[in-house]
């Protein structure tokens, strides 16, 4: 997730030290992958690198560079021999001391995030903070970084491919780029709140929908809430390998979302909460209008993974956010479908009597 923008940008913006810790190369086994990172300051944390050891001293060693003005530090971390994880592989980890103000790197790359534009930050590990940020149709700060056209070039290949964070010689390459991951839940009862909940802690764009004023309460900040006359009509909203949880107060409403979801080709995942009976009823009436076995299939009714049985909302939230993770999981690792970032937040209005 890329919340550290923000949190960067915040503490820089306040004068705070802060030292940015961030998983560089790996070879073998790790807690995380190449681009996690942390922010240490002189009395707290924010995000992993993996929790134990490794994040321990890396801990550490960012708390003794607070302040200082210097070059990127890449240290190299062997988990098994000096560690004694065991996860047993080795990981580079870069350190990058941030002393000054909200630098101009950072309050661009805040901008062009908070647009929706995807961009790749480059880093010279050789310049104190010697970065640059690479867009599709532009480039910010590249003199101050020394990047030269083949920086820019590569930059812009890993942002057409959709490349992860890696190392190449003396720079590394971060992609910043929305989440792919799209859901639509429907209805803000108990368990549509707690599922909301759930899922918001993933890296995911949450489009939360439901037909009463003034439900929604403390929502997270990757969650958009729609008040709507017609609930239904959003399902067109969503982009393609959307997942979908339909949870609201009336069996007819979620009979017409459904209903919708089903009739579209490009579902990851549809999720109608309910019992087997409810399932029945459904399947029988969208078979009398016509639908075809194929896409009947595509209804999760009862939602959740198999073996959880609890009824507590927090029970089935947990459950279906499994669920539709794996869903998830299944779709970007099988298709070829574009993912389109989430909409701005909306608010529909009363139709006109």
């Amino acid at each position: 997730m890329n919340e550290w923008i923000d949190e960067l940008s915040d503490l820089t913006a306040a004068g705070e030290p802060v030292v940015v810790v961030t998983v560089a190369g790996i070879r073998g086994s790790a807690p995380r992958e190449v681009g996690a990172r942390m922010i240490v300051t002189a009395t707290e944390t924010f995000g992993t690198i993996g929790g134990g050891q490794l994040e321990y001293q890396c801990t550490r060693l960012a708390c003794e560079m607070l302040g200082a003005d210097a070059a990127p530090v890449l240290r190299k971390f062997p988990l098994g021999s000096s560690m004694g994880q065991c996860c047993g592989g080795v990981v580079d980890v870069l350190f990058e001391s941030m002393a000054s103000d909200l630098v101009g790197w950072l309050r661009d790359l805040r901008a062009l995030h908070g647009q929706r534009e995807p961009a790749v930050v480059c880093t010279n590990l050789s310049v104190p903070q010697g970065k640059c940020v690479i867009t599709a149709a532009g480039q910010f700060h590249v003199d101050d970084a020394g990047a030269t056209t083949a920086v820019i070039a590569a930059a812009r290949e890993r942002l057409a491919e959709r490349r992860s964070a890696e190392r190449i010689g003396d720079w590394f390459y971060e992609l910043v780029v929305g989440s792919d991951f799209n859901i639509a839940v429907f209805g803000a009862g108990h368990v549509g709140s707690a599922v909301v909940q759930s899922l918001s802690a993933l890296d995911c764009n949450i489009r939360w929908v439901d037909n009463r004023r003034n439900i929604f309460r403390n929502t997270p900040p990757n969650v958009r809430t729609i008040e709507s006359d017609e609930p239904a009509l959003e399902v067109a909203a969503m982009p393609p390998a959307s997942c979908y949880l339909v949870m609201t107060h009336s069996h007819a409403l979620d009979f017409e979302i459904c209903n919708r979801i089903l009739r579209r080709a490009d579902v990851a995942y549809c999720g109608l909460i309910g019992s087997l009976s409810k399932r029945r009823r459904f399947e029988k009436r969208y078979r009398s209008q016509g639908m075809e076995p194929h896409t009947l299939e595509r209804l999760v009714c009862p939602i959740g993974v198999a073996g959880i049985t609890g009824k507590k909302p927090a029970e089935i939230a947990v459950a279906a956010a499994a669920d539709v993770l794996r869903a998830h999981e299944k779709v970007r690792g099988s298709s070829n479908i574009e993912y389109a970032d989430n909409v701005r937040p909306i608010r529909r209005s009363k139709k006109k009597q």
